[in-house]
């Protein structure tokens, strides 16, 4: 999702599962204000949502900024059938740690799950 996108999506319901950490983070006064703000601007949004919200969108353009570096092996040909070469930079690496990351957070989330059912507690860690 993009940054300019999410004005349209406040408008919707929220649909993303949440990790069962919570992130604890201090905002400088102006952006705190601004967060404020945009809850002020759409109440069917947390300010929790929003910033959410804004960090997903931000990481997402991270991502899509993180430049392609040609590397030596083919992996594909486009539809001329030119050689597609693999990317030897940063993004084979970001993904492969993202889905790592997220299994671990989904399997986390289900033992809270399972636990909040049967009355049980649970110790989660943090990498």
């Amino acid at each position: 999702m993009r940054v300019k996108d999410l004005l349209s999506e406040w408008t919707k319901k929220p649909t993303e599962q949440l990790t069962a950490r919570k992130y604890s983070v201090r905002l400088p006064v102006w952006d705190a204000a601004r967060i404020a703000a945009l809850a002020d601007l759409f109440p069917a949004r947390t300010k929790t949502q929003i910033i959410t919200d804004l960090i997903s969108a931000a990481v997402d353009e991270i991502e899509s900024a993180i430049p392609y570096v040609k590397g030596k092996a083919v992996v594909s040909e486009d539809d001329y059938g030119d050689p597609i070469f693999e990317d030897a930079g940063l993004s084979p690496r970001f993904r492969s740690l993202t889905r790592e990351y997220a299994e671990t957070l989904r399997e986390e989330a289900e033992r809270v799950r399972d636990a909040k059912r049967t009355g049980a507690g649970v110790v989660t860690s943090v990498k």
